[in-house]
């Protein structure tokens, strides 16, 4: 009850992407979608009703003028019948597709501070799933649920009120009659469905994730032989989802045959309790075809309850798993009052020349460990980690892999924040600043950049949207782009398919170094940005990232010992803790952990 009553609200507080004006409009649209519905279901029982009194009075000859009241009636509610019926479709679907829009955006807006801490524990499918098919599902609490149970209400009353006039056994038959067919035919239903709402929407979760999953990684499931398995999956799942949806399909179907049994019931039960009345001169006999096809209209109302309930728990389900995800709380939160935004210590020259002098970041005692979702910590990753990249300075921090190197960039960026320990950014601790000021300072390069499925100009954009195309021109020379996207037939235009596959590896590292150029932050971060490149694309790409550094205070994540002699600190990290820090020849001098490494990756080390 507690998440239908939420995904009410939203009928009133559709959220902050509707200005109040159009809030406003939209509630009073509302009530008239459902004044529209009670007038259409009531000109239809005026239409049969008043047409049936017609011809049962014409058969008894009377003066014309005594039958044009009934004539002008039946040819009102004919007319008025019709255009409610369009007006109150056309009303009722816009309210829901505006509240589905409000509420897509609402729930978008609510997992972006869930990125990544929150969001990772998620399958890239199920949060598909949630986001479109989920929010889609709840255009039934709006359009099938709220408006036909007031309308079967009102028009319930209206009925009963109308057979009053006439005999109050009637009007309480009347009413008996439709709140079984509007309320036991659907309790009846709902204890039926069961939980089948839920299990189809878990199971179409599943199989929207399997498929994600088995696009996304379709060429190693070949390889390796799993592509028969992995259909064997999908096909059990779809079959499942099919024996869940054929099972609500037989209920929808004794839903109707209940419905149209009652209606059917109803019509001969008022003919047998009208006759003796019509006989004893009570009613008189005129009416007595008026009342039988009244009743039958009115159960129009009282129809789509039935299915409305079934639709109930699948749309109560769906909100369940939505709001799942929208009210965990974000491990980073905002600051209430934040500082002003870092100042903008360089800058693109009117002639296009970057002028930077950087930012100095610190951490000072920073320990970090990860949670699991049920609060239990993974290890600690990180431990006291102290240490200071000055303005226009260049650190680099080496390690074996998983000794927390990658998750200094995250801390700084703040997708995390530190289990203990403070960040720093020019003195001041970086949970003070707003994270959009944070991060619009901050320039990050990692192996795995994510390129969009858009054209070349579409993903240098993201960085800076109001670029000219003379600083999209030198960002692209700087990241040596420049000859590449000039012998491309669309040039910049050029689409590069799905994360970029259509680009090399090296092409899409300096797609995303150009990205970064142009965006213009004076704290840059690399992230294994050389990992996986052959000798010759790794030494072109590294005399681009030395005109990009130029200037900027640069912190390098690394396991590759290349051009370490050009940073002015090298520190060495393991098991989550600084072992050794120096230059590159102070640290070979040590012998330590760093002079291993560099012994086994220039191949000098000889193994036992």
């Amino acid at each position: 009850m507690k998440i239908f009553l939420r995904l009410l609200a939203f009928l009133w507080l559709p959220g902050k992407s509707l200005r109040g004006a159009q809030r406003w409009l939209l509630r009073w649209q509302v009530v008239l979608a459902i004044l529209l519905g009670c007038v259409t279901i009531a000109s239809s029982m005026g239409l049969l009703g008043v047409a049936a009194y017609l011809i049962a009075a014409a058969a008894l000859k009377p003066l014309l003028i005594a039958l044009t009241l009934p004539i002008y009636i039946v040819r009102l509610t004919s007319v008025t019948r019709a255009i409610s019926r369009y007006f109150e479709r056309l009303l009722a679907h816009n309210v829901t597709f505006r509240l589905l829009a409000s509420l897509r955006t609402w729930v978008h807006s609510r997992l972006e501070p869930l990125v990544p801490a929150q969001v990772l524990t998620y399958r890239s499918g199920d949060i598909l799933a949630r986001l479109v098919a989920d929010v889609e599902e709840l255009q039934n609490v709006y359009l099938r649920v709220v408006s036909p149970f007031i309308v079967a209400i009102l028009i319930s009353l209206l009925t009963s009120g109308l057979f009053a006039t006439f005999s109050p056994v009637l009007a309480w038959t009347a009413l008996a009659f439709l709140t079984t067919a509007g309320m036991g035919v659907p309790l009846l239903a709902l204890t039926l469905t069961g939980g089948l709402g839920r299990q189809q929407l878990a199971l179409r979760a599943e199989l929207n994730a399997q498929l994600v999953d088995s696009i996304q990684g379709m060429q190693d499931m070949l390889a390796y032989g799993w592509a028969d398995e992995q259909h064997r999956r999908i096909t059990a799942l779809d079959r499942a989802l099919s024996r869940v949806q054929r099972r609500l399909a037989f209920i929808s179907g004794l839903e109707q045959a209940l419905n149209d049994l009652l209606m059917n019931l109803a019509l001969w039960m008022m003919l047998i309790l009208a006759i003796p009345p019509v006989a004893a001169k009570a009613i008189d006999g005129v009416y007595l075809a008026f009342l039988a096809l009244v009743i039958l209209a009115s159960f129009e109302a009282v129809q789509p309850l039935a299915p409305a309930l079934q639709y109930l728990g699948h749309s109560v389900a769906a909100g369940k798993r939505l709001f799942e995800v929208t009210d965990t709380p974000p491990h980073v939160a905002e600051c209430a009052a934040p500082l002003p935004a870092p100042a903008p210590l360089h800058r693109w020259s009117d002639e296009e020349v970057c002028l930077p002098t950087g930012h100095t970041l610190e951490f000072d005692h920073v320990s970090f460990v990860y949670h699991s979702n049920e609060g239990m910590n993974e290890g600690m990753v990180l431990d006291g980690i102290t240490f200071t990249v000055r303005s226009g300075s260049r650190v680099a921090i080496v390690g074996p892999s998983g000794a927390g190197k990658s998750t200094l960039i995250q801390l700084a960026c703040r997708f995390w924040d530190p289990t203990m320990g403070v960040i720093r950014l020019n003195g001041q601790d970086i949970r003070r600043y707003a994270l959009a000021d944070l991060r619009r300072v901050i320039g990050v390069v990692t192996q795995d950049t994510y390129i969009f499925n858009d054209t070349i100009r579409g993903n240098l954009l993201l960085a800076r949207p109001d670029a000219s195309e003379r600083a999209i021109a030198k960002a692209l020379e700087q990241a040596q782009l420049a000859a590449f996207i000039a012998q491309l037939p669309d040039g910049l235009d050029t689409w590069v398919g799905e994360q970029g596959l259509r680009l090399s590896g090296g092409e899409r590292q300096r797609l995303a170094i150009a990205r970064v150029l142009l965006k213009d932050a004076p704290l840059l971060m690399l992230d294994e940005v050389t990992a996986n490149l052959d000798p010759l694309t790794e030494h072109a790409l590294l005399e681009t990232l030395e005109g990009l550094m130029q200037g900027r205070t640069t912190l390098i994540i690394t396991h590759r010992l290349v051009a370490m002699e050009r940073m002015d600190e090298i520190l060495v990290l393991d098991r989550g803790r600084i072992v050794e820090r120096g230059t590159h020849d102070q640290l070979l001098a040590a012998s330590g952990l760093y002079r291993q490494m560099f012994d086994v990756q220039t191949g000098t080390l000889v193994f036992p």
